[in-house]
C-alpha cells in the first residue's frame, strides 16, 4: 500500500511520486492550506494539501482529525526558507498530496497521544492507543533488538533454543503459583512455571549441554514498578562448567545487547563483591555503585559508648553502622521525618542523625558521646562542615539493609543520579545457601531448592550447620537493579535429597514432588549451571524507564488486572461445572473436617 515509510524520505527524494501510509499526528489549518504530520512506527512526515493540486483532496482534508488513518500519493518537495525542522529525520522535505484515500477515521481520542498522562490506568484501558506514542513504539522496537541480540549470541556460543512446557507441577519453589485445573483430570491440578528451573536441568541430564529459551514465566505476588503476574527472563543453561564459564558468556551476552541495542560498548571482567561485602558497605545484595555513601562500621567507636541505643545493640551482639550523607546538612525536618519511617518499616526502632552546621554537631544524642568518641567518630567518618551523619544500630543484617534503604532515599533526596549515564556492573557471589523464616518457622532457600552449596561448605549441610553455608550462586546487577541470578546447580541424588530435608521436605514428600529430577540423577546427570536474566528489567534500563510496564506490551497493573480486556473477569458457571471445581473443594473440605475430627477424637484406650 506505500512506497516508503514515514522516515525515510529526504532531499535526495524530491521530485519523486511516493505513496504513504499512517496516522495523522496532526492537522494545521494556514489559511486555507492544510498541513498534516503523518505517523507510523518509524517516524513522522509532513504533508501539504493545497486546491490547486487537488481539490476534491483538498476539500477532503478539511475534515480531517487526529489518528485518522489515511493513505496519500504526492510529490516530494523542499519545505519553504525558513519552515525546515531540524528535530526531525525529514524535516527538509513535505509532501504535496496528489491524491488522498480516508482508510478509517478516528473517534475523538480519550486522552492526547503527543502528551504523557499520569493516569496510568487510563493509559492501560487503552494501550492499543498508548503504544501508539513514538515512547513506546520505541521501547517495543528496543524489546525486539535485545531479543534478536540474545538470540544471536547465543546461537553462535552454540546454544540450543528449547520450549519447555508451560503446564507443568506445582512444587515448592518460593513464590505463589497460579493454579490451572484439569478438565480430564478431575480434583488435579497443573502449575504455570515460575521458571523452567527443573525442565532445564533436565535438559542437562538429556544431554543438550548448552539451552536456553526466552521463557515466559508465572508468580502469583504482590507486584510493584519492576515485578509483575506474568514475565520473560533470558533462560540459561550448560553442562560441564563451572561459574566463571556461566560469568564469561553473560557478560559476553551484555555486551553484545548494549552494543547493538545503544552502541554503548561495555568492557568485560565486571566489577566483583562477596554478598557479605555488598551488604557491609552498601545495605543490598545489588547495590547501586554509581554513587559512594558506602557503611561503615562503629562498633569499634562506640564498644564503650554510654548511649544506651547503642551499648545494648553492641551488648546483645549486634552492631553500630553510620553513613555520611556529604553536604545534606541542609536536610529538612521532613525530609528526616520520611527517613525515620524508612528506617523504622525495615525494622529499625528509630534513626539517629548529626548534622554538621556552623562548625557544630546538631543533634540529641552528642551528649552521650565522650570526647574520645567524637574524635574517632569524626575520623572515621571523614566528617566536614555541611555532612549528615546517618547511624544505624542492631543485629547486623537488619543495620545493613536499614542504612541501604535510608542510602538510597538520601541519594533520590540530593539528585544524586539526575541525568547520570553511567554503567556500573557488578557481580555479587557467595550468597548465603539458606535463610531462616521466622514466618514459616524453617529454613528456606535464598535462590532455589537446586542451588550448590560450596564445596568446602558441603559437609556443614549434612551436619545442619545451615547459618554458615555458601551457595555456589551469582547474581549480576546493574546500577542497583538485579539483572539475573543463577547458580552452579546440584547434580547428584544424595546431595539434592539432602538439601530437601534441610528445607523441610520429608522423603515422602520428596517423592511426591520431586521424584522425576531425583530419579534423573541416578543416571549419571553431568555437572551443570546457568543463570536467568530478567528480558523486561533489562530493556526496561536500555529504555531509561522506571517501570518495566513501560517495556511491556500489555501488562497488568498494579493490582494484577488487565484493564483493557478487563481480566481477571467471572467465568460461567457451565465452565466451573466441566472442571468440576465446586465439587472438588466441596470434597476437600469433608476430608479436612473428617481428619480434624478424627484428631480430636479420645483415644479407645
Amino acid at each position: 500500500m506505500r512506497t516508503h515509510h514515514c522516515n525515510e524520505l529526504r532531499e535526495s527524494d524530491i521530485d519523486s511520486t511516493v505513496t504513504l501510509v499512517g496516522w495523522i499526528q496532526s492537522a494545521r489549518d494556514h489559511g486555507g492550506v492544510i498541513f498534516v504530520d503523518l505517523r507510523d512506527r518509524e517516524g513522522l512526515t509532513q504533508a501539504v494539501f493545497r486546491p490547486e493540486e487537488n481539490a476534491e483532496a483538498a476539500k477532503l482534508s478539511h475534515t480531517l482529525r487526529e489518528e485518522d488513518v489515511l493513505r496519500i500519493t504526492g510529490r516530494v518537495a523542499k519545505r519553504l526558507e525558513g519552515t525546515s525542522n531540524d528535530k526531525l529525520a525529514t524535516g527538509a522535505i513535505e509532501i504535496v498530496v496528489t491524491d488522498l484515500e480516508i482508510l478509517n477515521k478516528a473517534e475523538v481520542l480519550p486522552f492526547r497521544l503527543d502528551k504523557e498522562l499520569s493516569n496510568e490506568d487510563l493509559r492501560m484501558k487503552y494501550r492499543f492507543l498508548d503504544l501508539r506514542r513514538p515512547r513506546m513504539a520505541r521501547n517495543l522496537q528496543l524489546r525486539h533488538r535485545a531479543t534478536k541480540a540474545t538470540r544471536d549470541f547465543l546461537d553462535d556460543a552454540g546454544f540450543l533454543e528449547i520450549e519447555t512446557p508451560v503446564l507443568s507441577k506445582s512444587t515448592p519453589e518460593g513464590a505463589r503459583d497460579f493454579l490451572v485445573p484439569s478438565r480430564l483430570n478431575p480434583g488435579q491440578f497443573y502449575a504455570l512455571p515460575q521458571a523452567p528451573q527443573q525442565y532445564k536441568q533436565l535438559l542437562m541430564v538429556a544431554g543438550v549441554e548448552k539451552y536456553f529459551q526466552i521463557a515466559r514465566c508465572f508468580r502469583d505476588e504482590d507486584l510493584r514498578a519492576d515485578r509483575q503476574p506474568e514475565f520473560t527472563q533470558i533462560d540459561i543453561e550448560a553442562s560441564f562448567v563451572d561459574r566463571e564459564d556461566i560469568i564469561k558468556t553473560t557478560e559476553g551476552l551484555l555486551q553484545r545487547v548494549f552494543k547493538e541495542c545503544l552502541d554503548k560498548e561495555i568492557g568485560g571482567n565486571f566489577l566483583r563483591m562477596t554478598w557479605h561485602d555488598a551488604m557491609n558497605r552498601y545495605g543490598s545484595d545489588k547495590p547501586d555503585l554509581r554513587f559512594g555513601m558506602e557503611i561503615e562500621d562503629l562498633s569499634d567507636v562506640f564498644a564503650s559508648s554510654g548511649f544506651k541505643v547503642f551499648s545494648s545493640a553492641l551488648a546483645s551482639g549486634g552492631t553500630v553502622k553510620a553513613i555520611n550523607a556529604k553536604g545534606f546538612a541542609c536536610v529538612t525536618t521532613g525530609q528526616i521525618n520520611n527517613l525515620t519511617e524508612l528506617a523504622k518499616l525495615h525494622g529499625a526502632k528509630g534513626l539517629a542523625f548529626i548534622k554538621v552546621e556552623n562548625g557544630e554537631w546538631k543533634s540529641p544524642i552528642v551528649k552521650f558521646f565522650s570526647e574520645e568518641e567524637k574524635a574517632a567518630l569524626a575520623e572515621k567518618m571523614k566528617m566536614e562542615e555541611g555532612d549528615l551523619i546517618l547511624f544505624g544500630a542492631g543485629d547486623w543484617q537488619t543495620s545493613c539493609e536499614v542504612l541501604g534503604r535510608v542510602r538510597l532515599a538520601v541519594a533520590d533526596y540530593q539528585k544524586l543520579l539526575e541525568n547520570d549515564d553511567q554503567l556500573k556492573f557488578l557481580w555479587v557471589t557467595d550468597f548465603p545457601l539458606l535463610a531462616f523464616s521466622p514466618e514459616e518457622d524453617r529454613w528456606v532457600a535464598v535462590h532455589h531448592p537446586f542451588t550448590r552449596p560450596r564445596a568446602e561448605d558441603v559437609e556443614k549441610l549434612q551436619k545442619g550447620e545451615y547459618a554458615k553455608i555458601r551457595a555456589e550462586a551469582y547474581d549480576v546487577v546493574l546500577n542497583g537493579h538485579e539483572l539475573g541470578g543463577g547458580s552452579i546447580r546440584i547434580h547428584e541424588q544424595d546431595l539434592q535429597s539432602d538439601m530437601f530435608k534441610a528445607l523441610g521436605i520429608s522423603e515422602e514428600e520428596q517423592i511426591e514432588m520431586f521424584s522425576h529430577i531425583l530419579d534423573a540423577f541416578k543416571f549419571g546427570a553431568p555437572p551443570h549451571g546457568g543463570i536467568a536474566l530478567g528480558l523486561d528489567r533489562l530493556v526496561m534500563l536500555l529504555a531509561g524507564e522506571v517501570s518495566i510496564r513501560e517495556v511491556i506490551a500489555f501488562p497488568k497493573n498494579n493490582r494484577g488486572a488487565d484493564l483493557m480486556s478487563q481480566s481477571p473477569a467471572d467465568v460461567e458457571f457451565k465452565q466451573l461445572r466441566d472442571l468440576y471445581l465446586r465439587s472438588v473443594a466441596k470434597r476437600k473440605e469433608e476430608k479436612l473436617v473428617e481428619s480434624t475430627n478424627k484428631d480430636i477424637e479420645p483415644s479407645s484406650n
